[in-house]
């Protein structure tokens, strides 16, 4: 009996810090979504220049460099698109005014590049550097693609 009251009391304040959390990041402050979806951003690039250099002939291929980066970038690639959010609309960053006006299409460049980096994580793992080369290109193009779109030129 005691058990179960334990474990009821555990749920519940479980429940009630996930409710808290969830307001918390709700509440997030405009300037601050902005620095962490940049972040996140520069962590991709830093992670996604080697295996780009790799696919040029500028760096000597590494399979276990292309796995390993790969499957930062296939976490990297999901956590920045929350910080897009409506209300950082005027804060000062690249984003264009495309990336709110057509929301659908700029979802759709995000889902597209996490798709394109999931498919690296797989090829990385076949050890067939030709494919996993190519797919690096393909990941290169649809991230120049949104960047075309929805990122202002420096």
């Amino acid at each position: 009996m005691n058990k179960k009251l334990l474990y009821s009391c555990l749920a519940v304040a479980l429940g009630a810090g996930t409710g808290f959390a969830t307001f918390v990041m709700a509440q997030a402050k405009p300037d601050v979504l902005v620095k962490q979806r940049q972040a996140v951003m520069t962590l991709q690039g830093k992670y996604f220049g080697p295996l780009g250099a790799m696919a040029q002939g500028k760096a000597p291929y590494n399979a276990a460099v292309v796995q390993r980066n790969a499957g930062f970038l296939d976490n990297l690639s999901r956590m920045p698109w929350d910080g897009f959010d409506p209300s950082t609309k005027g804060e000062k960053s690249r984003a264009l005014p495309a990336v709110y006006e057509d929301k659908a299409k700029f979802d759709q460049s995000g889902s597209a590049l996490e798709n394109e980096i999931s498919k690296l994580v797989t090829v990385s793992r076949s050890g067939d550097e030709a494919a996993v080369k190519a797919q690096i290109s393909v990941v290169a193009k649809v991230c120049g693609g949104c960047h075309e779109s929805f990122r202002a030129k420096q």
